[in-house]
């Protein structure tokens, strides 16, 4: 029911009550029929659940088929390396997404635990999950709102509404109803609505409940955020992909290498059957590359690590790769883009005056020696400017305390305080609407000293309100009166007329200073910055001009415009749209969804609840980590710790950064793993064994998987945020990464092969220990090569000291198999001539220039 549109009577006999409430009988049947007033749970994953998700992964299925077969063939130690890679894989997966659930449990956290209700004319404080449809709720400043109810009466009642509609000012309430419309009036406008999880920040009222629990906005809220299914990343995807490829590559191998080697070498006897077994599955953990995974994992971390100190908190690993391809960022105007604090930044008239006035009409409290300011923002932001001016108002009270008062009105418009001043005379301060409050003077207080007020300066008074306001400025305006005496009739008609004009303050929730500079970088990355806001468009059209995020008011739309527009007409025109006012959050979840159907990787910024829904159906969720609400942090994906919109940049050029890393990874691992295939298919075919499991898993898990986590410390190249951001459905193996996994593994196998042919000429066994050697160090080397992927390494200006550590350790490991006594028994190798020595490191060195000389040729083909 849209109540908004309903009288008080109607309202209240629609919901069965009186203004004295129903009676307890009464609320504990609507209890049991409509349940408690507090939100679903929603379902939690257990531990043991979400470690079951990260085995599903067909690479990870894989893995642990043949750890199993290994096993019951006699290899236990290759069963024992393959599982320790699976368990510490999936123990990662599950610490990082562990928190997901959580954001339910922070939506009912917003609710206030106690409410004061009028039930059967009795006053009584309750639970806030036992109020039913029907009750009458009491509400002052400080409260939080329980329910969805209809404002029945309204004492100056203001609510903050930030959390919900992204209104960065509090709402006046009253409790009239809304003239009848065909069209629905946006959630800021309902004036006459209270909502659950808003704030009263001002003023006094009471409310008829009309929705509780589930049924609220709130619920709604809470509703989209369960309903929105997970979406995996772009590289989630991809590795997904390449799971299948290698999979169905594995399987075919290893039939081909068994069936082949049976027939080939003495048909079924059990040796040979066994000796094939053992041999296909050699290749199997060959063609995995069973550190790909823990390797991407561990690089992610590195790069979560490095985000975090500089304020940019990821909670999911692979976003950081969706940060990289972002190409939209849907950002929240308040405590987004601005500071969330309301600010005096224009003024007219006697400014000393108006500072003084200012501060003493007002019931903001000044509480610190610095100027900090408890109390409804407008009026904050007024006893702040005051204070900046050289007006303390706590002193200025003292000197001149409130004698008298009437209250500001929605009718009037205004609110006027009267002093008595040291000498034992009084002064009244009013402030309000400048158009209002200038009907109430007939004077007007100039350089000169107070003179009549003519139409000439009522014209320029107007004159500079239009101004402020084409400014988006809310401006409010500031009178005064002496007297010799306190007037006895102190009611709001006897003092506030025949008044002397002050002035006008015009004031506006500022932009960070340094969001313009981030949305330029934005720009020139390729990335897209759109504004969404609960404000007024003139105001979000005003913000959006000052940071270039627009340069014509044809570029925003509303949200009530927005309602009227079909989701196959807005896919076409959203292109057309940077910035959305006054908007509702089923508003926000269709620009996301718009622009994803448009293909592009869009983000989502936000602090409020209103925002949770689209953040989690965007491709990647930024909450704020200090305005945020424990919802919106806990659907992000990522956190800005402190609410500035220029660390989402650092992380977008960190994202890019670490998936160039990534793919530099994914082709040492996989040239590496191609190598070990190509080598022991020709060994098979030739008829030798060159390696057994073990050593293929050494090679995996040691000597590759060093150096592929110190390639992901690379820093980043210079032109990195002048790319435009990759497709979301570009390839692993795009831009030649491919051709060069293709030929570095079969150089890296021809070089293995021919370490084994001249160490077999003295015996198989040296043959096997220097192709081990060559085929470890020889993917060393490729590591250095792997430092760019297109220019050579004897060009970079930049060091890994992490990559040289890693490929000594990498060398040592290799050497330390071979060499020591009982190591090398059980990995059946044996220790190296001198001799033998360097011939297999010089074959393994061989790989540089012949990578270098690819990279020559292929940079002298894009020249030509």
């Amino acid at each position: 029911m849209k109540h908004y549109f309903e009288s008080v009577e109607t309202v209240l006999e629609h919901m069965g009550s009186s203004k004295n409430g129903i009676d307890p009988k009464e609320a504990s049947l609507r209890l049991e029929k409509y349940g408690r007033n507090k939100l679903d749970e929603g379902k939690k994953k257990t531990v043991f659940g979400r470690f079951l998700d990260q085995l599903k992964d067909p690479m990870i299925i894989v893995l642990i088929v043949a750890a199993i077969i290994s096993g019951f063939a006699g290899e236990p130690a290759d069963s024992i390396i393959i599982l320790m890679v699976v368990l510490i894989n999936s123990i990662l997966g599950v610490v990082q997404e562990g928190k997901a659930e959580k954001a339910i449990e922070a939506l009912q956290k917003m609710s206030s635990p106690y409410s004061k209700v009028r039930r059967n004319g009795r006053v009584m404080q309750i639970k806030s999950e036992e109020i039913v449809p029907g009750d009458i709720v009491l509400l002052e400043a400080g409260d939080a709102v329980p329910a969805d109810m209809r404002i029945i009466e309204a004492s100056s009642l203001k609510i903050e509404e930030a959390s919900l509609t992204g209104e960065s000012i509090p709402i006046e309430k009253d409790a009239g109803a809304i003239p009848p419309s065909d069209k629905d009036i946006p959630l800021g406008d309902r004036r006459n609505m209270a909502y659950m999880g808003t704030n009263v920040v001002y003023g006094r009222g009471e409310g008829i409940v009309v929705n509780t629990g589930m049924s609220t906005e709130m619920g709604k809220i809470a509703n989209i955020i369960s309903g929105t299914e997970e979406e995996k990343t772009p590289l989630q995807k991809k590795l997904a992909e390449l799971s299948k490829v290698l999979s169905i590559a594995v399987l075919g191998i290893c039939i081909f290498i068994f069936v082949f080697g049976v027939l080939k070498n003495g048909g079924f006897s059990r040796n040979n059957v066994l000796e094939m077994f053992l041999l296909a599955i050699s290749l199997a953990v060959a063609a995995i590359p069973e550190g790909l995974v823990a390797v991407v994992t561990i690089v992610l971390s590195i790069g979560v690590t490095k985000m975090s100190k500089r304020n940019a908190i990821i909670r999911r690993l692979t976003a950081v790769e969706t940060l990289g391809c972002t190409q939209i960022i849907c950002s929240d105007k308040t405590g987004t883009l601005t500071q969330n604090k309301m600010t005096v930044v224009d003024s007219f008239g006697d400014v000393e005056k108006l500072a003084v006035s200012m501060a003493l009409c007002n019931d903001a409290a000044l509480s610190g020696e610095n100027g900090e300011v408890i109390g409804e923002p407008t009026e904050s932001a007024l006893v702040r400017y005051a204070f900046d001016m050289g007006v303390n108002k706590n002193e200025l009270e003292k000197s001149m305390p409130r004698v008298a008062e009437a209250p500001f009105d929605s009718m009037r418009k205004m609110m006027s305080t009267v002093h008595k001043t040291s000498d034992g005379k009084f002064i009244q301060y009013t402030k309000g609407a400048p158009d209002e409050l200038l009907k109430k003077c007939t004077h007007i207080l100039t350089k000169d000293g107070v003179v009549p007020l003519t139409d000439k300066h009522r014209t320029e008074i107007l004159n500079e309100n239009k101004r402020m306001a084409n400014k988006a400025l809310r401006v409010l305006a500031s009178a005064m009166k002496e007297t010799d005496t306190l007037p006895s009739d102190t009611s709001p008609e006897n003092l506030e007329r025949d008044l002397t004009f002050i002035g006008l303050a015009g004031m506006i929730d500022p932009v960070r200073p340094e969001v313009k500079a981030a949305i330029e970088e934005c720009r020139d990355a390729g990335i897209r910055p759109i504004m969404i806001t609960g404000d007024h468009k003139d105001t979000a059209v005003a913000i959006a001009k000052e940071l270039g995020i627009i340069s014509d008011e044809s570029q925003a739309i509303t949200g009530a415009e927005l309602s009227e527009i079909s989701d196959s007409d807005f896919e076409e025109k959203v292109n057309n749209y940077s910035v959305y006012a006054r908007v509702q959050p089923e508003h926000k979840v269709r620009i996301v969804n718009a622009w994803k159907k448009r293909g592009k990787i869009t983000a989502m910024t936000g602090d409020g609840v209103n925002d949770a829904p689209a953040l989690k159906s965007a491709d990647i969720g930024v909450g704020m980590g200090i305005t945020g609400t424990d919802v919106t942090k806990n659907v992000s994906d990522m956190v800005l710790a402190d609410d500035n919109f220029a660390s989402i940049v650092h992380a977008v050029e960190e994202g890019r950064r670490i998936y160039d890393n990534i793919r530099k990874s994914i082709q040492f691992l996989l040239s590496s793993n191609l190598s070990e295939v190509i080598a022991l298919f020709i060994a098979t075919l030739r008829g030798f064994i060159l390696f057994s499991p073990i050593h293929i898993l050494w090679i995996n898990l040691v000597t590759d998987s060093l150096p592929a986590i110190a390639l992901g410390m690379e820093e980043a190249e210079e032109d990195i945020m002048k790319r435009p951001p990759r497709s979301a459905k570009e390839g692993i193996f795009a831009h030649g990464l491919g051709f060069s996994v293709i030929y570095q593994g079969i150089a890296i196998a021809a070089l293995t092969l021919i370490s084994y042919f001249i160490g077999n000429t003295q015996s198989h066994i040296t043959g096997t220990t220097m192709a081990f050697l060559t085929m470890s160090v020889c993917e060393v080397f490729q590591a250095l090569n792997l430092r760019s992927m297109t220019k050579s390494i004897f060009r970079l200006k930049t060091r890994n000291k992490v990559l040289f550590g890693a490929m000594v350790m990498a060398f040592v490991l290799s050497l330390f198999v071979i060499y020591v006594p009982g190591i090398n028994d059980i990995f059946k190798l044996t220790p190296l001539s001198g001799a033998n020595l360097l011939v297999s490191i010089a074959l393994a060195f061989a790989i540089i220039p012949i990578v270098e000389t690819v990279k020559f040729v292929i940079y002298l083909i894009k020249k030509a």
